[in-house]
């Protein structure tokens, strides 16, 4: 059933969607829920709670219209009644069919700031382990759906809410405008020539904060290792900033390549420049869905993941993964990577990391349907 067979007969209704804010990689979330309905009846108007008015944001957002609150963090803590008072005004604005809320502090504000569905988007672990957030969530489960942006995130829900019906928590991945992504995009020579690396060099890249969750420590163990079998010249390359950068460079210094480790700091639009990578490794602990692997794999870059969290779900090669914290495991990997052509992922990305894939699945999810036909007019 398509969205325009779901939305039959209701020219003209809403879709609210409510962002906590477009920092990092929440702006794309955010279009990547508005482009689920386009061509249908619907429009949506998407409301940030917090972050000043921006043009580019509006613009970033694919949406008909754009609504920001402008609250800071301190004043959505607690309660948030007055959050809860803008939402309700914005809610009785218009004819809002079905709402679409991402984490759980929008979801709340949601489900008590309005009387509509509410399908709540969860981007990471561990957000119905509280014993109040599960009470609360089964006291809305009438008029809650929840989607993880991975089945890693999708079971844990489930096993947080182990009575609730499977069709109300599922998974619909985080996905790309693969076509909007590689046009962004440049050459390898010139995002070397950006990032001011020589173009000779086999480098290995990261992307990501400077955080133990991160856990670049075990990147920089398994490179030094894999660093005698490496072409002549190989680099590993850090892209992102945090409070484990000094940590880092000790490492690296102990271990005896600080000279082959290049930290870059933040780099704004990272992924325009992956094409300078030879491969792309991501040693997360706990990944929920590991969106920096579709950027790469758009670049045609190989890439190379811990075996947990969502990435496995991503990368789908064995001989990609390498156990969490696994450091020899990671060297052989990026020894092999380094002296073949072994690509261990086919170039493109699969269907439903797309927005054509994602639609698709989105509108063949039975708890969709239920919650779509439940506020027809």
């Amino acid at each position: 059933m398509t969205a325009s067979e779901q939305a039959s007969g209701a020219a003209q209704r809403w879709v609210l969607q409510f962002c906590h804010g477009y920092d990092g990689p929440f702006l794309d979330c955010a279009r990547q829920y508005a482009v689920l309905f386009k061509g249908s009846p619907y429009k949506v108007c998407t409301v940030y709670l917090t972050g000043k008015p921006s043009a580019e944001v509006e613009r970033g957002s694919a949406s008909d219209e754009v609504i920001f609150l402008d609250y800071s963090s301190a004043q959505v803590r607690g309660l948030k009644l007055g959050a809860i008072r803008d939402l309700r005004r914005i809610a009785a604005s218009r004819d809002f069919g079905l709402c679409i809320a991402h984490r759980f502090k929008p979801i709340y504000v949601a489900l008590l700031g309005s009387r509509l569905p509410v399908i709540g988007v969860h981007h990471a672990f561990g957000d119905y382990k509280r014993r109040s957030r599960q009470m609360f969530a089964n006291l809305f489960r009438k008029r809650l759906m929840l989607l993880g942006v991975s089945n890693a995130v999708r079971d844990d829900m489930r096993a947080c809410l182990s009575d609730w019906p499977t069709e109300r928590i599922e998974t619909l991945y985080n996905r790309i405008d693969v076509a909007s992504v590689q046009a962004d995009q440049v050459s390898r020579e010139a995002a070397r020539e950006h990032l001011a690396l020589p173009q000779d060099a086999w480098v290995v890249g990261n992307v990501g904060r400077l955080h133990p969750d991160k856990d670049q420590a075990t990147l920089i163990r398994g490179f030094a290792q894999a660093l005698p079998q490496l072409p002549t010249g190989s680099l590993l390359v850090i892209m992102g900033s945090g409070r484990l950068e000094a940590d880092l460079k000790a490492l690296a210094a102990e271990l005896g390549v600080s000279e082959s480790v290049r930290f870059l700091g933040q780099v704004s639009n990272a992924r325009r420049y992956f094409k300078a990578f030879d491969v792309f490794a991501l040693t997360s602990d706990h990944e929920p869905f590991g969106m920096v692997l579709l950027e790469a794999m758009a670049a045609g870059v190989p890439v190379l993941a811990t075996d947990c969290g969502g990435a496995p779900e991503v990368v789908c090669e064995p001989q990609a993964l390498f156990p969490l914290g696994d450091a020899a495991t990671l060297a052989s990997r990026l020894s092999v990577v380094s002296s073949t052509d072994w690509k261990p992922i086919e170039h493109g990305v699969k269907g439903c990391f797309t927005d054509e894939g994602a639609h698709a699945c989105f509108w063949s999810r039975p708890g969709v349907v239920c919650l779509a036909q439940s506020r027809k007019p």
